[in-house]
C-alpha cells in the first residue's frame, strides 16, 4: 500500500485522484491491500472536496421545476400551493418571491426541502420565530408608515406579512424579545381590566424604538440626573407658549429621548419608558388625550419612573394613566409627578377654583394654568369643569 496521508492541497488532491483512478482500473479484490487503499483514498478525497468545493443549495425555482418534471405537473397544478395562475407564472419567472405560506404548502404538498426554498433573510427570520403573524394590526400599521418604503397593495402586504413583520421587528436589537409571551415578565404594565391587544402593543414598542434610534441626542444620560428638583425645573417650561417643544429640547440635552407615537387601537396606552438601543432612556407618549395638562402629567410620570425605577435592564413601564391604583411603582411615580408639577405645600395656597384664581396661582408658580385646571378636575372628579377653558391642544406641536 502506498503511503497515505490527509489531503491538504490542490496538488495532493489531484495526485490522490490519479491514484484512485489507477486502483479502480485494477479492480482490486475485496479485503485486499489495494482495495483498502482505494476505500481510504475515496474517504480522504470526499472530505477534502466537501471542505473546499461545497455544493451550492439548488435555486428554489429550479428545485420547483425539477419536482414538477418528476411528478409530471403543469403550471396549473401549482395553483393550490402558490395561490393563483398569475402568481404561479410570476414565481416560476422569478418576478415574485416565495412567501412563507407558499413555502409551507410546497414543503407539505410536494416534499421539497424547506432549506432549499427559504433563501431570503426575512423569510429565514420569520421561520426562526414561530409567531402568529396574522395577529398584528397590519392594516393600521401600514397606514402609519410602519413598513417604510413599501408601495404594494394591502393584499400583497398581508400575503408577505411574515416577511415584512420580521424585517420590521428585526430592525431593532432584541426586537423579538418584546413579543407578548415575554412581555408578561419583562414589562411593567399599568392597565384596567380592558382586553389589550398585545401584538399591537408590541408593534407600537418597535416603532417607538425605531424613532428613538433615529434621533441624535446632545449628550448621554448620566444616572441620577432626573430627580424632583430637575423635574420641577422642567415643569416650569410649561409656562411658555412653546413649552412642549422646549421640554423635548431640554430632555434631549440631558440624554433622554422623547418620542411621540399615537397609540394603536386596543392598546390603551398614554405613555411608556424604557432603555433605548443607545443605552439612554426613552420616553414615549401617545397623546391619547390631546390636552396640555395630560401631556405634562404623562411626561412627569414617565420621568418619575426614570428617577425611581428604571435601570440598565431592558424593562419597560407601559402606562394607562386612566387605570385606577396600580403597583407600588406606579403609585410612587404618580406621587412624584404630582409633586413636581404642583408641590403639596403649594397646592394648599390655592384659595378657590375660579378662573382668575387659577390664572394667578399658575403665574405665581411659573406653570401653565392648564396644569392647575387639570389638577382641579382630577380633585373634583369632574372632567368637564371650566368647559373648553384651559384645554389647550398639544399634538400640533409635534406634527
Amino acid at each position: 500500500m502506498n503511503h497515505i496521508k490527509i489531503i491538504k492541497t490542490d496538488q495532493e488532491h489531484e495526485q490522490a485522484l490519479i491514484r484512485l483512478m489507477e486502483l479502480m482500473d485494477n479492480d482490486p479484490v475485496e479485503e485486499s491491500i489495494e482495495n483498502d487503499e482505494l476505500d481510504l483514498l475515496a474517504l480522504l478525497i470526499e472530505r477534502y472536496e466537501e471542505q473546499h468545493f461545497p455544493m451550492d443549495i439548488p435555486d428554489p425555482i429550479e428545485a420547483i421545476k425539477f419536482r414538477m418534471d418528476q411528478m409530471n405537473l403543469k403550471n396549473k397544478d401549482l395553483v393550490p400551493y402558490l395561490g393563483s395562475a398569475s402568481k404561479v407564472s410570476e414565481v416560476l419567472n422569478g418576478q415574485r418571491s416565495l412567501s412563507l405560506n407558499m413555502i409551507r404548502k410546497l414543503v407539505a404538498g410536494l416534499g421539497i426541502s424547506a432549506e432549499v426554498l427559504i433563501r431570503e433573510p426575512e423569510t429565514k427570520l420569520a421561520v426562526a420565530n414561530d409567531i402568529d403573524w396574522s395577529s398584528f394590526p397590519i392594516t393600521e400599521m401600514n397606514k402609519r408608515g410602519y413598513f417604510g418604503g413599501f408601495t404594494g397593495t394591502l393584499n400583497e402586504l398581508k400575503e408577505y406579512a411574515a416577511e415584512h413583520l420580521s424585517e420590521f421587528i428585526g430592525s431593532i436589537k432584541n426586537g423579538f424579545a418584546l413579543q407578548p409571551a415575554m412581555l408578561r415578565t419583562s414589562a411593567h404594565k399599568r392597565s384596567n381590566d380592558k382586553e389589550a391587544d398585545e401584538f399591537a402593543i408590541w408593534a407600537w414598542q418597535i416603532r417607538v424604538l425605531q424613532k428613538a434610534s433615529a434621533e441624535k441626542l446632545s449628550s448621554n444620560y448620566e444616572k441620577g440626573t432626573v430627580d424632583l428638583l430637575w423635574m420641577k425645573k422642567l415643569a416650569q417650561l410649561s409656562e411658555f407658549d412653546q413649552g412642549p417643544l422646549l421640554a423635548k429640547e431640554y430632555l434631549n440635552k440631558h440624554g433622554i429621548h422623547l418620542v411621540i407615537e399615537t397609540h394603536l387601537p386596543k392598546t390603551y396606552l398614554d405613555g411608556a419608558v424604557c432603555i433605548g438601543s443607545d443605552g439612554n432612556p426613552v420616553i414615549a407618549l401617545t397623546m391619547r388625550h390631546d390636552k396640555l395638562d395630560n401631556f405634562w402629567f404623562s411626561l412627569s410620570h414617565e420621568l418619575a419612573h426614570i428617577a425611581l425605577h428604571l435601570d440598565s435592564t431592558e424593562e419597560w413601564y407601559l402606562d394607562d394613566l386612566e387605570a385606577e391604583g396600580g403597583s407600588d411603582a406606579e403609585l410612587e411615580a404618580d406621587a412624584m409627578a404630582q409633586e413636581a408639577l404642583i408641590p403639596a405645600s403649594t397646592w394648599k395656597e390655592l384659595k378657590d377654583y375660579s378662573s382668575d384664581e387659577i390664572a394667578k396661582f399658575a403665574k405665581d408658580n411659573s406653570i401653565s394654568p392648564c396644569i392647575v385646571a387639570g389638577r382641579v378636575r382630577h380633585e373634583l372628579g369632574v372632567h368637564q369643569t371650566f368647559g373648553s377653558l384651559y384645554r389647550d391642544k398639544v399634538r400640533t406641536f409635534f406634527e
